[in-house]
C-alpha cells in the first residue's frame, strides 16, 4: 500500500492519487483484467489498517473498476472463522491481467475545486476524519505545513464507524444513526490529513449508506496546507463551545 504506488507524491504532497497510467500498471501487475471481481483484504486490527482497503476501494473506483469489495473483519476474521483454510510459503505472482484505466471524476475532487467551494455560494459539506486535536489545530500531520482545517468543516473522525472490539465496520443500522448529522441536503467532501482516513468516511456514505454525492479529497490537509492562499481555521467556534458544554452536562 505505501510503496507499491496506491497512493504517490508529488511536489513534496504525500498521499495523491496516481495517474491513470501508473494505477493500470499496478493493477495489471496484480492479475486484474476487466472481468476481475477484486476482494481487498485489511489485516483485521485497526481503523487504519481499514482505511487502507478503503482508499484502495475508492482508488478502484475512481478508475473505472466498480467489481471491488472489501473483506468484512480482513484477515483476522478470515484466519478465525477457515484456519485450514490459509496458505503459506512465497506467495504466487499471478499472470498480468489486462485491466485499462479510465478515470471517472465523481468521488474525486482537487484541490482547485475544494478551494473554489470554500466561501462560495455552493453549500457543501466538509467531513473532516480526523482526531479532535488535529481539527482544533491543537496538533497537526507531521507533513502539514500549518495545524488546523479547512473553515467551514465539520468533525466526524474515522474510528467512530469501526468496531474496536470486532475490528470490522459498525451494523448499517448504527453507521445510519452515526452519520445522521451529515447534512443529506447537500454534497459532500471527506477529507483528512492524506485521503486516508478520510477513505473510511467515504466508503460508509457512498457504499454503505448509499449516497452518490460524496467525494474524496486526496491531497487533504498535507496538500491543503501547502499552499499558503488557502484558508485555515483553528480552535472551537461559538457554537461548538456551546454543544461541548451540553454535552458535558448531558453526557
Amino acid at each position: 500500500y505505501l510503496k507499491d504506488g496506491w497512493r504517490v507524491g508529488r511536489d513534496d504532497v504525500v498521499g495523491l492519487l496516481p495517474t491513470e497510467a501508473q494505477f493500470e500498471a499496478l493493477a495489471r501487475k496484480l492479475g486484474v483484467s476487466a472481468d476481475s471481481h477484486v476482494v481487498l483484504i485489511p489485516a483485521g486490527v485497526s481503523s487504519t489498517d481499514f482505511g487502507s482497503s478503503a482508499r484502495a476501494y475508492w482508488t478502484f473506483k475512481v478508475f473505472g473498476h466498480d467489481k471491488v469489495s472489501i473483506l468484512d473483519g480482513g484477515y483476522a476474521a478470515w484466519a478465525a472463522a477457515y484456519p485450514d483454510r490459509i496458505e503459506t510459503g512465497a506467495p504466487v505472482a499471478p499472470a498480468p491481467g489486462d485491466f485499462v484505466a479510465r478515470f471517472q471524476p465523481q468521488g474525486y475532487v482537487s484541490m482547485a475545486q475544494v478551494a473554489e467551494l470554500v466561501g462560495g455560494e455552493t453549500d457543501i459539506t466538509l467531513l473532516d476524519g480526523r482526531n479532535e486535536a488535529q481539527y482544533y489545530g491543537e496538533a497537526k500531520h507531521p507533513k502539514a505545513a500549518h495545524p488546523g482545517r479547512i473553515p467551514g468543516s465539520q468533525l466526524l473522525f474515522q474510528e467512530t464507524s469501526y468496531d474496536v472490539t470486532a475490528n470490522r465496520l459498525k451494523s448499517a443500522e448504527e453507521l445510519q444513526s452515526l452519520y445522521a448529522d451529515v447534512s443529506t441536503d447537500q454534497p459532500v467532501i471527506s477529507y483528512c490529513n492524506t485521503g486516508h482516513w478520510a477513505a473510511t468516511n467515504w466508503f460508509v456514505l457512498s457504499e454503505v449508506l448509499g449516497r452518490k454525492d460524496v467525494k474524496l479529497y486526496d491531497g487533504s490537509m498535507v496538500e491543503w496546507t501547502a499552499n499558503a492562499d488557502n484558508p485555515l481555521a483553528t480552535g472551537k467556534s461559538n457554537l461548538q463551545k456551546i454543544k461541548g458544554f451540553f454535552k458535558s452536562i448531558l453526557g
